[in-house]
């Protein structure tokens, strides 16, 4: 008995964790201005919603993976899923949670847009260097 309120108490503990450091990823990228070329490429005008976040993702695989955002990516990409699921079941009884959600998510395709911006440039830095040899 006292081995299972620990693994609850553990599991609780490091999904806490996860969700801040989640949080402190995606407020990271919040204040950051999205390039022209972003904007056109993700349909994003003024800010990125969270019906964005599949679209983004999708455009990120077809660019050059970089190791730096692969982890930062799966860790987002885990939290919106729950932050989804959330809006589709607990979301439904607290109306505050619903935009709360929704925040979040469009947050994290806020994050994934700048990832996306980031990789572009890192592509041009890469193709820059090649064309100097």
């Amino acid at each position: 008995m006292m081995a299972a309120l620990i693994l609850v108490f553990s599991l609780a503990t490091l999904g806490m964790f996860f969700v801040s450091y989640c949080r402190s990823l995606v407020a990271a990228s919040s204040h950051h201005t999205l390039s022209a070329e972003v904007r056109d490429v993700t349909g994003i005008r003024a800010a990125a919603a969270g019906r964005d976040y599949q679209r983004v993702v999708q455009l990120l695989q077809l660019c050059p993976d970089r190791v730096d955002d692969r982890t930062n990516l799966r860790a987002v990409s885990l939290y919106h899923s729950l932050l989804t699921f959330a809006q589709h079941t607990a979301a439904r009884l607290a109306p505050a949670l619903l935009s709360w959600t929704e925040r979040e998510r469009a947050q994290c395709a806020q994050f994934a847009a700048v990832t996306l911006d980031r990789r572009i440039a890192f592509s041009r830095e890469m193709l820059a260097q090649q064309a100097q040899l």
